[in-house]
């Protein structure tokens, strides 16, 4: 006897009489040097942040490992075109665009509101897994976290002014104060339309596809509650992987490696 499930809208009505404008986007890479048949990785950055997060030592490393390694500036971000009024539709667009121009069936690694950004292109595309790093997947106990820790830089995104993060949220106490600044002067900014949406942002659609899905963090995170992260990871039927010790930018922080290489054994394993 067979079951028949509902079917996948993957274009909805709104997708062809309201299409997203086309952009241009900045596309980081790096390439192992013997392609061994292992799915691409897309790394999407959040809000603020560009491409170049990943490419400082993900990209590399990744492909030194045997996967090859790529990483999206979402609109408005990094090199890629401006775009005051993006909206995360846009944004999810960017994903999946670029998602489906590569070689393979690519993993989505989103991390920060990028990881929000994934959840949302995996209900269009079929990704092969997915990973969530330190995610920020919305609603108001995400104001509420920042207001907290940072209420100076958080109080004028409410007002559509720029979501400013400082150090202490960002990376841990290891890192050189030096680089920090380096980091943080790359930083720039979402659009009002797309902040005032993850504040508001309900739950995603389901992934086509029900690709395994990785969420990690840490415990430490001044942007990401650990109540937040487990409620994440609930949601994919795991607890998070955990990295004590490190800011937000799990990328960019002093053991970078640490949580890469954990990625990278989860995926030769799924």
């Amino acid at each position: 006897m067979s079951v028949k499930t509902p079917p996948v809208r993957v274009l909805r009505a709104r997708e062809w009489s309201r299409p997203v404008p086309a952009a241009r986007r900045e596309v980081l890479s790096a390439l192992p040097e013997l392609d061994e048949g292992r799915p691409p990785l897309l790394f999407v950055p959040g809000f603020g942040h560009g491409a170049w997060a990943f490419a400082e030592h993900w990209l590399g490393h990744a492909a030194a490992r045997g996967f090859p390694a790529y990483a999206l500036s979402l609109r408005g971000h990094g090199e890629s075109a401006p775009a005051p009024e993006a909206t995360l539709r846009a944004y999810a667009h960017d994903v999946t665009q670029v998602a489906a121009g590569l070689p393979r069936q690519a993993v989505l690694v989103g991390h920060g509101a990028g990881a929000l950004v994934v959840t949302r292109a995996l209900a269009r595309y079929p990704a092969r897994a997915a990973v969530l790093v330190a995610p920020v997947l919305g609603g108001w106990a995400t104001l509420g976290a920042a207001l907290r820790h940072h209420p100076a830089g958080t109080l004028p995104a409410v007002f559509g002014g720029r979501l400013r993060l400082n150090r202490q949220q960002l990376f841990g106490r290891e890192l050189p104060d030096a680089q920090a600044r380096r980091y943080l002067s790359r930083l720039g900014r979402a659009s009002r339309r797309a902040q005032w949406q993850l504040l508001a942002h309900r739950e995603s659609e389901p992934a086509v596809g029900d690709p395994p899905t990785l969420v990690l963090g840490s415990p430490d995170d001044r942007v990401v509650p650990p109540a937040a992260l487990n409620r994440a990871a609930q949601r994919y039927g795991a607890a998070p992987l955990l990295f004590p010790g490190m800011g937000h930018d799990l990328m960019l922080d002093t053991r970078w490696q640490e949580p890469i290489d954990a990625i990278l054994d989860w995926l030769a394993r799924a």
